[in-house]
């Protein structure tokens, strides 16, 4: 799929109306997803991991395939990577809308576990980039198979230990949702309504996000910039703003967990994503030869990663302003990424 040529103008205004509807079809969605969970009687965490994080992700899944199909290796890795500490660094710009540092408020040790998980799937997908793939079936490397097999070994485990109660946390910051007004009359909906709702803002985050894919191809080529920097900032940036909005917006109305959950959680989708994207390109396994970027995008997705879990295991941490140390560090980590792609590309 193509659009017609554009000049780089009409490239880029195609771009950010584009990044406009996924931002409010995303805003949408957060509202939804968190009375479908007081409806339903969900957890919230459990509501961000599954739900959230699967339907903001449709993005980085049309930028994925489509990208594959076309057989751009840098743009594939290169979005779905770069865009691990990006989302890291929209939870941490989460916190100016918290009440405090928002790795203070989990109750469970389930995120600490999430980041766990995830800061094992990047090191191992580190090694295999730095490695390359050594053993290979019908063009598809061994390596984004056993990915996808811990993948959905890492939410039985989530989705299991989320009733676990044998970690308990002290000094909890008020649970209390911030004043924030709802939707309009989406409390008054019914479940099905709020279904199709859901259901619509997902479509319109898919069908939004395969044109962002698009549109970020031409700007690439038209620009001079070339698919390694522009998949690891502009179209990674783009496709991340499902995770924005729904995290500012689930934050706003105190469904911190939630939060946090979607992050992590889509973070393990971007990293699942290797699997598909490896069937679909037929230049030999994906994760090999891959770029100086691509090993910089992962380094630094597990940098942000270990410091929200520090963060989510320190209970007391210095603050300055709204924002915590964990936070703030992890925005100065994502800053030296940009420029590190920069002088990598």
């Amino acid at each position: 799929m193509q659009i017609p040529e554009t000049t780089l103008f009409q490239s880029a205004l195609i771009f950010l109306l584009c990044a406009a509807a996924v931002w409010i079809a995303g805003a949408r969605l957060a509202y939804v997803a968190d009375a479908l969970a007081d409806r339903f009687k969900l957890a919230k965490s459990l509501v961000g991991l599954l739900l959230l994080s699967l339907a903001t992700s449709l993005p980085e899944v049309a930028t994925t395939l489509t990208a594959a199909v076309g057989q751009a290796r840098d743009l594939v890795l290169n979005n779905l990577f770069g865009g691990i500490a990006l989302q890291t660094a929209i939870l941490a710009m989460s916190d100016f809308w918290a009440r405090g540092p928002i790795t203070n408020y989990p109750r469970k040790a389930n995120h600490a576990l999430e980041a766990t998980l995830l800061v094992f799937l990047l090191a191992v997908a580190l090694i295999i980039t730095n490695l390359g793939e050594t053993i290979v079936i019908a063009g598809v490397g061994l390596g984004s198979v056993f990915i996808a097999v811990f993948y959905v070994g890492a939410i039985w485990l989530l989705r299991k230990y989320d009733d676990s109660s044998d970690w308990v946390p002290v000094d909890l910051p008020d649970p209390d949702p911030l004043a924030f007004p709802a939707p309009t009359g989406l409390t008054h909906s019914s479940n099905t309504a709020m279904i199709w709702q859901a259901i619509g803002a997902s479509l319109a985050i898919w069908i939004f996000g395969l044109f962002l894919v698009l549109s970020a191809a031409q700007i690439a080529e038209q620009s001079g910039l070339g698919n390694s920097f522009i998949g690891v900032t502009l179209l990674a940036a783009a496709t991340a703003l499902p995770e924005l909005t729904t995290s500012i917006a689930a934050v706003r109305i105190g469904a911190y967990t939630m939060a946090i959950s979607n992050i992590f959680g889509s973070n393990l989708i971007m990293l699942v994503l290797v699997f598909p994207a490896d069937i679909l390109f037929r230049g030999g396994p994906i994760l090999q030869q891959t770029s100086q970027t691509v090993s910089l995008a992962l380094s630094f997705g597990l940098a942000v990663t270990a410091i929200f879990l520090i963060g989510l295991i320190v209970r007391r941490k210095p603050k300055v302003g709204a924002f915590g140390l964990d936070s703030i560090l992890v925005l100065l980590t994502f800053l030296a990424s940009l420029a590190a792609y920069y002088f990598a590309r």
